[in-house]
């Protein structure tokens, strides 16, 4: 049994959080820890097991690494912010504690998804002797260990992959996001990339897409969009000549986005408002739904993996890696909308297999790096079960 540090009260900190208190046997102890603490307490009065609470300031390496030191967990899992990521990773290192996160770090004043950051701490944490397991959410998370494990036994070579997002579900407000808005929107505004013949190409802003057919689901426009996952997986499966990350969207909030694009409510950069500045985008966020408030009321299901195709033994092989979850069903069980229950139960199972030692290294790692299968044994166990088929359509 392990003691964890927590950080972040958001929904996907709602999910590990309660998910951790259902696996007493692994995680003995939880500090909660967020700006709001009000937050905290409010997640900690769900958990089955008691949760300490703390007010910390995730921009400060020092403050985390106090808090660290006072607690003495054995894992810190960051579920805040990405412009976080790096001064949390320094409260671990000042301190001698391992670091996961979901979500790789971005500054604050550029909308730029790169790991580059996180990957420069190779070397600080491995002469630390410590583990920092990067993106183990769902997209990047699951996504890249379903990669891991179509490569360990389906192919030879995987020639191909591409990453389907799909939320169908109804939460009945006019526009909201699933996820932080100042994160989703930033995102979701960007250039599209993929990488294809060794080399990254990049589209207009939603300017691909495509209606896929999604189980259980039927038809869908996706659309192509850059997702951090691809940069790791282009450095760790074999026989790449392309990778691409696609998402759906309704027309209703695409139009939504493309009035808020226009009057500048997307901006990122400061505007002066009654002598004082401030971030448009983050003037949004405060005006929006807080998305950890859509779970009641959400219907519907969501659908997320991977297609591959490839070789093996010289013959060529097509399948799907894919998990549906259920809006409705997650808010039964943890109280979270299905966005949030995919990100935060593979946060949990994350810690679960650094804690037992089922996946241990020195220095940063991407999670497609480690053995795939105890990973994907632990998600039909803990509320996201997979399909694994073949594939025969044409992309």
């Amino acid at each position: 049994m392990s003691k964890v540090m927590i950080i972040g009260a958001g929904g996907v900190s709602n999910v590990t959080t309660q998910k951790c208190g259902l696996n007493p046997d692994v995680f003995s102890e939880i500090l909660l820890a967020s700006r709001t603490e009000s937050k905290c307490k409010e997640i900690a009065a769900r958990t089955k097991i008691p949760v300490h609470t703390a007010k910390v300031d995730a921009d400060d390496a020092n403050e985390v690494a106090a808090l660290i030191k006072d607690f003495k967990p054995k894992l810190v899992i960051n579920l805040a912010l990405p412009y976080q990521d790096l001064a949390i990773m320094d409260g671990c290192l000042k301190t001698g504690v391992d670091y996961l996160d979901t979500a790789n770090y971005e500054p604050k004043d550029e909308a730029k998804f790169c790991y580059k950051w996180q990957w420069d701490y190779q070397e600080r944490f491995a002469k630390a002797g410590l583990m920092a397991l990067l993106g183990c959410g769902f997209d990047p998370g699951v996504t890249n260990i379903y990669c891991a494990y179509a490569q360990k036994h389906h192919y030879d070579e995987i020639n191909y992959i591409d990453i389907f997002d799909c939320n169908a579900g109804s939460h009945g407000k006019a526009f909201a996001t699933n996820f932080n808005p100042e994160i989703n929107i930033r995102e979701i505004t960007q250039r599209g990339k993929f990488w294809e013949d060794g080399q990254w190409k990049e589209t207009d802003p939603l300017s691909v897409h495509f209606d896929f057919d999604y189980p259980t689901i039927g038809p869908k426009d996706s659309y192509l969009m850059y997702h951090e996952e691809l940069e790791s997986l282009v450095k760790n499966i074999n026989g790449l000549k392309r990778i691409r990350f696609w998402m759906t969207f309704g027309q209703e909030y695409l139009t939504h986005l493309r009035v808020l694009q226009n009057v500048g409510m997307t901006r990122i950069d400061p505007v002066m408002y009654e002598g004082k500045e401030i971030v448009p985008l983050q003037f949004l966020k405060a005006v929006l739904p807080d998305p950890g408030s859509l779970a009641e009321g959400y219907t519907g299901k969501t659908c997320i993996g991977c297609v591959f195709k490839g070789k093996k033994a010289g013959k060529d092989v097509s399948r799907y890696i894919y998990n549906i979850c259920d809006h409705a069903q997650c808010h039964t069980e943890v109280h979270a909308q299905a966005i949030s229950y995919t990100t935060g139960v593979p946060a949990m199972i994350g810690a679960m297999m650094m804690l037992k030692n089922t996946w241990r290294g020195k220095g940063v790692f991407n999670v497609e790096q480690f053995n795939p299968d105890p990973f994907m044994e632990q998600l039909n166990i803990h509320g996201l079960p997979w399909i694994d088929t073949e594939y025969h359509a044409t992309l």
